[in-house]
């Protein structure tokens, strides 16, 4: 087992940190979209596509 880990040790840590990496941003997009935050990072004025982001348009930037 422990010979296994260590033929393995690299594969293992960039697995784990990857999986870290996905976690994070996507924790991250969950908290924006509970605070009403647009994912493309920019305000919804004028956009063509305002009525897909937001269901009201009274926080447009």
């Amino acid at each position: 087992m422990l010979d296994w880990l260590s033929q393995n040790a690299v594969t293992i840590i960039i697995s784990v940190v990857l999986i870290a990496i996905v976690l994070l941003v996507t924790a991250y997009l969950i908290k924006n979209k509970k605070q009403g935050k647009t994912t493309c990072g920019c305000g919804c004025k004028g956009c063509p596509n305002e009525s897909l982001c937001r269901k009201t348009t009274d926080n447009a930037d």
